[in-house]
């Protein structure tokens, strides 16, 4: 087992590199930053840090890649595509167990994730054949067209907890559209990323309209968006760095896709069958260590079962198997990065001295970044866990009568990005999806991220859509040609 786990430390750092013009460049000579297992805690590689000469040379290649990436035909487009996410699959053992080194989550969990990653590929590849425009009517001899054509070279942000399929959802379209791209993943999961990359390198996208940079986010984010070359800023994560970005974006007046943070509400009632609700409600709160952007988190239940929801969740909470997601069997890593531990303890100790029952969990523990899966009953709105994204294995309880108060209970808050509810009853499943403020609301199941549908948000949430043609549209601008 030792030799097993030094061969993959091994493997992990040859991974890493920013990927600038076709060239990949170690950290020999570099600034470095540490890349930590989860798992562990220790040190596992040094990361490149890009310097401000780096991003120049990505700005100038990415201008000129779009140029001829534009031009290329959407049939030569879609089969790079279609191979990328070939490669996906064919390497998807190998980066899974790069994602699960570096992030945490279970293995099987990381084989899901690069799968789905490579669904994008799969579908941008058709999805571009289908940028229509139309033709207006107009008296003989004269002609107007309304057409689409790519935005521009684009600069992407996302996010450690889905580090592969969250890239993916942003490069898929972006290059169908025939934009170039310069990519900024995070800092933690650089390895994964790198190894989906590679991927599209070897499928044969062109070395000047994809590439890949690392280091201080900050800098990256204010040196990427002040430039001219970039026409659009696509961001994954939270709320507050959103609207940072926002800002920055404004003085260039950059197109932007803001995916941020929720707060997702899950509406029980009374007449569905409780253990079975359980078991998807248990599973899907506690998939990634609750590092989900749309994790179920505010459960609010009907009063006649709510007792029996509680008993039901904390038994199901208190038998997952905890533990490094490389081992057999485990259905929860750890946390993702040493942040996480530190703030869930503050939001559990606010939540229990505010009178909410601690059902199970509650403590971080071990070796690494690891969290008990935590169960808190009676949660009072006033409590900072109730109106803060947790994002982690944290889930939080009230009980509700009525379906107006249910309603009100979910809409509370600022955040927009999904809701769920459970229910047989086909009318309460219509006025529950009508009335709930959320850009995803997903009813009797969690099946919302998908590639041919829209993912994003309302409110503080953010706004535009990834996912379906509407995530093409949004790499896209709409021109006008008048003929007389």
């Amino acid at each position: 087992m030792q030799a097993e786990r030094m061969a993959m430390t091994q493997q992990y750092t040859s991974e890493l590199a920013l990927f600038i013009n076709g060239s990949w460049r170690s950290g020999e000579g570099r600034e470095t930053l540490v890349v930590r297992n989860p798992a562990s805690g220790a040190g596992i590689a040094d990361l490149p840090v890009a310097t401000p000469a780096d991003l120049e040379e990505a700005l100038a290649a990415a201008e000129q890649g779009f140029r001829a990436w534009r031009a290329v035909d959407v049939d030569t487009r879609a089969a790079i595509l279609r191979k990328a996410a070939a490669l996906l699959r064919e390497r998807a053992e190998m980066i899974a167990v790069l994602l699960t080194t570096e992030q945490g989550k279970p293995k099987p969990e990381a084989l899901g994730e690069i799968i789905g990653a490579a669904s994008f590929f799969d579908f941008y590849a058709e999805e571009a054949r289908r940028a229509y425009g139309r033709v207006l009517v107009r008296p003989t001899g004269q002609r107007a067209l309304v057409i689409k054509q790519p935005v521009g070279p684009v600069a992407v942000f996302t996010p450690w907890n889905f580090p592969v399929y969250m890239l993916a959802k942003k490069l898929a379209p972006a290059l169908a559209a025939g934009c170039s791209v310069i990519a900024k993943p995070a800092e933690e999961c650089p390895a994964s990323t790198s190894a989906m990359m590679r991927c599209l390198a070897d499928a044969g996208v062109p070395a000047n309209v994809a590439q890949m940079v690392y280091g201080v986010p900050d800098t990256i984010s204010r040196t990427l968006i002040a430039s001219p070359v970039i026409r659009k800023v696509s961001f994954t994560g939270s709320t507050a760095v959103g609207k940072h970005l926002m800002r920055l974006a404004a003085d260039g007046v950059k197109r932007i896709t803001m995916e941020l943070g929720g707060h997702a509400p899950v509406l029980v009632f009374d007449d569905v069958d409780l253990a079975k609700v359980l078991d998807m409600l248990v599973d899907q709160k506690f998939r990634n260590a609750g590092q989900v952007c749309v994790a179920p988190t505010r459960f609010y239940v009907q009063e006649g079962i709510y007792e029996a929801f509680l008993a039901g969740f904390a038994e199901r909470t208190a038998a997952l198997k905890v533990g490094n997601g490389l081992d057999a069997g485990v259905q929860m890593g750890p946390l993702a990065n040493p942040r996480r531990p530190e703030a869930l303890t503050g939001l559990i100790g606010d939540a229990t001295a505010q009178g909410g029952r601690l059902l199970a969990g509650g403590s971080a523990y071990g070796e690494g970044f690891f969290f008990q899966p935590t169960l808190i009953a009676d949660v009072p709105n006033d409590a900072a866990i109730m109106n803060t994204e947790p994002f982690g294995p944290v889930a939080v309880t009230r009980p509700f009568a009525t379906l107006d108060e249910a309603i009100a209970e979910a809409n509370r808050l600022p955040f927009g990005l999904a809701a769920f509810a459970f229910t047989n009853d086909l009318r309460t499943a219509n006025l529950v999806g009508d009335a709930i403020e959320a850009g995803m609301v997903g009813i009797n199941s969690f099946a919302i991220s998908v590639a041919d549908a829209p993912f994003g948000g309302v409110k503080e949430s953010g706004f535009g859509s990834e996912g379906g043609p509407e995530g093409l549209d949004s790499y896209m601008v709409t021109k006008a040609i008048h003929q007389a």
